[in-house]
C-alpha cells in the first residue's frame, strides 16, 4: 500500500511539472528553498491534483507569497484562490498576471471569467468568457459550463443594476470566529440560534476522508447553539448530546425549538438526515428518521411544516430533474415519512436545487438553486403554494443583495418575515464562513400569529400539555406538544385562514384554553400568553355518598313464591388523583357492565408523540406493557389487555394507580379508533337498559 501511494504521488508531481512546463517554459527553481517549504509543497500539490483546492489554499497562500515570482504556483495559487470568497480579487491579480504573460494556458479565459464575474467587473467577465467559448480548443464540457457562465454574468448585470431594500450585516464575533460558521437554523422568534461549526475546536479534529486522524485532513463539523438575550446572541455553547467525533451538522431547526434535524455522515455510509428531541436544555441522542426520505443517494438537508405533517428535503436519487432536486413526504400514522413527491419542475431544474426552508405561515417555500436567474452558482428562490391543490406554481428571485455572484445558500427567515440569516465568505468577516443578519425590507408582510409564552404552577415553571386545534374545519388536531420541563416555555405559529383553540392541560389542574381568528389577518401578530396554575386550580375529587342495600322483598304470585332483590347501587368510594379519573370512575359505575360488539377498553399509563424512555418496574405484576399507535399519531402505552366493559377496566386501573401509577386512567376504543366517553353515549352504546 504504502509502495502504491508513494508511486501515485510521483506521478501526480510528474503531471505537474510538466504542466508546469507547458504554463511557464521552465520548471519552478525550488534550490535554495527550505525543506519545510519543499515538503509542503509537495503536499499541497497532492490536494491541488485532486481538486480540493480549500485544504491546499493556505499552504499555497504562504509559499506565493515568500515567492511571488514563481509563475505556476503564481497560477495555481489563483485558481485555488477562487475557491474563497474573501480571495477572490486576489485571484483576480494573480491569474490576471498568469494570462499577461502567456494566453495560451489552458482554459485561461474561463479562469479569468470567474474571477472577474466573482469581483463584479462584469465587461471584463462578458470579454472573457466570449474569448473562451470562440476558443476552438474548447470542449464539449466545458463549452457547456461557459455557456452558463455567461448567463450568470448576465442576471448578475440585471440584478446589481436593480437592488432590492435589504440590508446584510455580519452578526459579530459573539458567535462568527476565525473558523466556518454555516447553515444557521432558527426558532420561529428568533430566540435560539443552531448553527454547524467547523474550526480548531471540533471535537474530531482534523480527519481525513475515511475518518481517520489526519493533519492535512479537514476538521470535523460540530453543533453549536446561542440563545438571545436582551436582542443579543449569547456566547454559543457545543451541543455535546449530539457531537461525536464524525460529521455531525445542524440542518434545521422546527419553528418551535423542539425537533432538530441535523446531518450525520459517521464514515460507514454515504451520510443521512437525523432527529433529535429538546428535552429540557438539551438535545436527546439523534436518532435515523424513519421512512423513504433517507435512500441510498445523497439526502442531505430538510425543513418541516409548522404542523409537523409535511417535510421539505433536498436530495440526489434518481427519476428527478438533474442533480439534487427538492422533495415533500408526508408523515404517516406509524410515525414514517412516506407518500414522497418530487415538487416538479416549478421549482426543481436540471441543476442543483438544495436548502429548501418552510416558512412559519406554512406556504412560503425557500431555496436555492443553481438553474434559472441565478446571479451566479446558489441563488435563492422563493414560491408560494397554491391553497387548491397544495403545488408550487411560481418562483420569485429575492435579488441582490440578498443574493450574489457566489454561492447563496441556507437561507432561514424568522416569523415576522423582518429578518432571514445565512452564511457567506464575503471579504471582510471574521473567518472563513460567517453567518449573517439580513435586514429583509419585503413589500409584502408575513400573515401568521405567533403565540408564546411559559406555563407555571404556583409560580414555578411546569411542563404543560398543551393541544392546538382548527375549531374552524372540524376541530382537527393542528398539533400537540409539550412546553419545556425545565423553563415552561412554549411557542406555537399559527398560520392564516383558520380559527384555533389551544388548550393546556397540567396534572389535576383545570384545563386552560386560549382562542385564536387568523381568517381575516393580513399581516405579522405575536402574542405573549402565559399560562398560569395556582393552589386553587385543583379540580376536588368527587366523591359520591354510599347509598344504603335495599331490604330484599317477598313477592308473592298466585302460582309460586319468588325472592327478588331490588338493583343495588353500591358507591365507589376510591378517592381519584386528576380529572380523567373522576369521569372513569362516574361512567363506571353508571355503565360498568356494558359491552358491545368493537369496543374494548385499555388502561392507559403513558403516551406520545415522539419517542421516550419510559420505566414500569414497579407494574410487573399487573400484566402486559403494550404500545398502541393511533390514527390520532399518538401512541399510547398499556398495561393488561383489553377489557370489554368500563368496570372491568377501572378495577385494573385502580390496582394501577395503586400500584404507583398515579395518573393511569382508561381510554376507550371503537373499532379500533379512539373515542371519547362522552361520544359512547351519543352513539347509543352507553345507555341504562
Amino acid at each position: 500500500m504504502r509502495n502504491y501511494c508513494t508511486m501515485k504521488k510521483l506521478l501526480i508531481i510528474l503531471n505537474i511539472v510538466l504542466l508546469s512546463q507547458l504554463l511557464c517554459a521552465q520548471v519552478m527553481n525550488t534550490r535554495k528553498w527550505r525543506k519545510s517549504e519543499k515538503d509542503s509543497l509537495d503536499n499541497a500539490l497532492l490536494l491541488y491534483e485532486e481538486k480540493n483546492y480549500t485544504l491546499a489554499l493556505p499552504v499555497l497562500d504562504n509559499i506565493h507569497h515568500n515567492h511571488p515570482k514563481e509563475e505556476f504556483l503564481k497560477y495555481i495559487f489563483g485558481q485555488c484562490a477562487l475557491s474563497r470568497a474573501d480571495k477572490y480579487e486576489e485571484a483576480y491579480l494573480a491569474l490576471g498576471e498568469v494570462y499577461a504573460k502567456n494566453k495560451k494556458v489552458e482554459n485561461i479565459e474561463y479562469d479569468m471569467a470567474r474571477a472577474t464575474h466573482f469581483t463584479n467587473r462584469f465587461d471584463e467577465a462578458t470579454t472573457y468568457i466570449e474569448a473562451y467559448l470562440k476558443n476552438k480548443r474548447t470542449n464539449a464540457e466545458g463549452r457547456k459550463n461557459g455557456e452558463l457562465l455567461r448567463r450568470y454574468i448576465n442576471n448578475a448585470k440585471f440584478y446589481i443594476a436593480n437592488p432590492t431594500k435589504a440590508k446584510i450585516s455580519n452578526i459579530g464575533d459573539v458567535v462568527n470566529t476565525a473558523e466556518d460558521e454555516y447553515v444557521p437554523t432558527i426558532t420561529a422568534d428568533e430566540s435560539v440560534l443552531i448553527y454547524t461549526y467547523r474550526g480548531v475546536k471540533s471535537k474530531g479534529g482534523r480527519v481525513n476522508a475515511f475518518l481517520q486522524p489526519d493533519n492535512n485532513g479537514q476538521y470535523t463539523e460540530d453543533i453549536y447553539m446561542s440563545v438571545k438575550q436582551n436582542d443579543v446572541f449569547s456566547a454559543p455553547v457545543a451541543q455535546d448530546s449530539i457531537n461525536t467525533n464524525a460529521h455531525d451538522a445542524a440542518i434545521s431547526l422546527s419553528h418551535d425549538g423542539q425537533i432538530l434535524f441535523i446531518y450525520r455522515d459517521n464514515g460507514d455510509d454515504h451520510g443521512d438526515i437525523y432527529q433529535s428531541y429538546l428535552i429540557g436544555e438539551t438535545f436527546s441522542k439523534p436518532f435515523k428518521i424513519k421512512g423513504m426520505v433517507n435512500s441510498y443517494s445523497w439526502d442531505g438537508h430538510c425543513s418541516l411544516a409548522p404542523d409537523g405533517q409535511t417535510l421539505y428535503f433536498s436530495s440526489e436519487r434518481g427519476g428527478g430533474f438533474g442533480g439534487r432536486d427538492i422533495y415533500k413526504a408526508t408523515l404517516l400514522p406509524d410515525s414514517t415519512w412516506g407518500n414522497v413527491v418530487n415538487l416538479g419542475d416549478s421549482i426543481n431544474t436540471i441543476y442543483d436545487d438544495d436548502a429548501p426552508f418552510i416558512h412559519p405561515d406554512g406556504i412560503t417555500l425557500y431555496f436555492s438553486s443553481k438553474g434559472r436567474t441565478s446571479m451566479g452558482g446558489y441563488d435563492i428562490f422563493q414560491s408560494t403554494m397554491n391553497p387548491i391543490d397544495s403545488t408550487f406554481k411560481t418562483t420569485q428571485h429575492l435579488g441582490y443583495p440578498i443574493n450574489s455572484t457566489d454561492d447563496d445558500i441556507y437561507f432561514v427567515l424568522s416569523a415576522s418575515g423582518d429578518h432571514g440569516y445565512y452564511s457567506s465568505g464575503k471579504k471582510g468577516g471574521y473567518g472563513l464562513k460567517d453567518i449573517y443578519l439580513i435586514e429583509t425590507n419585503f413589500s409584502t408582510p408575513k400573515a401568521l400569529y405567533l403565540v408564546k409564552g411559559q406555563t407555571t404552577s404556583d409560580k414555578n415553571p411546569v411542563e404543560a400539555k398543551i393541544k392546538v386545534e382548527i375549531t374552524s374545519r372540524n376541530n382537527r388536531i393542528f398539533k400537540s406538544f409539550n412546553s419545556n420541563a425545565i423553563s415552561g416555555d412554549y411557542l406555537i405559529t399559527l398560520p392564516a385562514g383558520a380559527e384555533y383553540l389551544i388548550t393546556y392541560t397540567y396534572k389535576d389542574k383545570a384545563t386552560k384554553t386560549y382562542s385564536v381568528n387568523t381568517i381575516n389577518i393580513s399581516g405579522y401578530t405575536q402574542k405573549i400568553n402565559n399560562v398560569e396554575w395556582n393552589t386553587a386550580d385543583t379540580v376536588k375529587a368527587i366523591i359520591t355518598p354510599t347509598i344504603a342495600a335495599t331490604p330484599t322483598i317477598a313477592v308473592e304470585t298466585k302460582t309460586t313464591q319468588v325472592l327478588k332483590k331490588d338493583v343495588v347501587v353500591k358507591a365507589d368510594n376510591f378517592v381519584t388523583n386528576n380529572k380523567m379519573q373522576e369521569k372513569v370512575k362516574l361512567y363506571a359505575d353508571k355503565y360498568g357492565n356494558i359491552s358491545a360488539e368493537g369496543l374494548e377498553f385499555r388502561v392507559q399509563i403513558a403516551a406520545y408523540k415522539y419517542p421516550k424512555n419510559y420505566n414500569y418496574k414497579h407494574l410487573k405484576a399487573l400484566g402486559k406493557v403494550e404500545k398502541l399507535l393511533l390514527d390520532d399519531e399518538i401512541t399510547r402505552i398499556t398495561i393488561g389487555g383489553k377489557f370489554n366493559t368500563i368496570g372491568k377496566a377501572w378495577a385494573h386501573n385502580k390496582k394501577v394507580i395503586k400500584a404507583g401509577q398515579k395518573d393511569a386512567f382508561v381510554t376507550a376504543l371503537y373499532n379500533g379508533k379512539r373515542v371519547y366517553l362522552e361520544e359512547l353515549e351519543k352513539m347509543g352504546i352507553f345507555v341504562i337498559k
